[in-house]
């Protein structure tokens, strides 16, 4: 049988496309104001009001996908006799990765014979949506879920994962980096680069006075050593900025395809407005 793709709602993958390509998102849940919001579905809140609502003052905060949610999900393509292949965002972000080990646990007592494996991506927003789909075009060509899994595995520390973001503020806020690291980003017009390093940990990487010329930068560092000629280009309300930076990448000789797509609610309250982020798969371990 087929195995299902199960991946979270920090892949920021477009709903209707992964419903087309058989993978199940499980949504994180984001607290505003006192009110929960789902991240998944037709009630889910969009970056764009989550966006708009901390340039007035808002402050959100972000709940992991719970063991519950994880055992219905599993359990389900364990009755089917389903294989089930879980791409989970970074454990070193959220507690996600952990939850999902437990209901594992959970419903193999029940179906020991259900094969459910389990990837802890290290990886955010398109980073994790790219493994989602190389994983879903493996699948689509007749890859194994083992045949598959290896693969994932073997991209997991040459993924690269660029953030340029306008401030430092929110991560700060929401324990993802440090006081005395974000202090950088309380400078007139320094605009801080950062990525996701080898064990998937979100750290500054340089100081650049001027968006464009951190958009420089992100480009020139995230095309250095590429194996693969696809790059993804994520944004926060700047749709205007991911365009330009798409076709500063298209202008490599390193670069043939570049998707944009918008980053997720979940993402969005953790990086703030005007963050751009840059996804490439390099030929060596980061």
């Amino acid at each position: 049988m087929i195995f299902k793709i199960i991946t979270d709602s920090t892949a920021d993958l477009n709903e209707d496309w992964a419903d087309q390509q058989d993978i199940d998102i499980l949504g994180l849940t984001i607290t505003l104001d006192g009110k929960d919001y789902p991240t998944v579905g037709p009630e889910r809140i969009t970056s764009d009001v989550l966006l708009e609502a901390m340039k007035n003052g808002g402050q959100p905060t972000t709940s992991q996908v719970n063991v519950g949610q994880f055992e219905t999900a599993f359990k389900k393509y364990a009755q089917e006799g389903r294989p089930v292949l879980y791409l989970a965002f970074s454990s070193v972000l959220s507690g996600t990765y952990h939850s999902s080990l437990i209901a594992r646990e959970m419903v193999l007592e029940e179906f020991p014979e259900a094969i459910i494996e389990i990837i802890d991506t290290r990886a955010a927003a398109g980073g994790e949506g790219y493994l989602s789909i190389v994983a879903a075009q493996a699948r689509d060509k007749g890859a194994s879920l083992d045949e598959t899994k290896a693969m994932i595995i073997d991209i997991l520390p040459r993924l690269r994962t660029f953030f340029l973001v306008d401030n430092l503020y929110h991560l700060m806020r929401g324990g993802r980096l440090s006081k005395s690291s974000a202090v950088i980003g309380s400078l007139v017009n320094i605009k801080p680069l950062l990525w996701l390093d080898s064990e998937g940990k979100l750290v500054p990487l340089a100081k650049l006075r001027g968006r464009k010329k951190g958009m420089k930068e992100m480009v020139e560092r995230a095309i250095q050593d590429v194996e693969d000629s696809t790059a993804i280009v994520a944004y926060a309300n700047d749709e205007a900025s991911a365009e330009s930076l798409k076709e500063k990448l298209l202008e490599t000789d390193n670069i043939s395809e570049v998707l944009t797509m918008p980053l997720g609610p979940i993402i969005s309250a953790h990086v703030g407005p005007d963050t751009l982020a840059v996804f490439t798969i390099g030929q060596t371990a980061r």
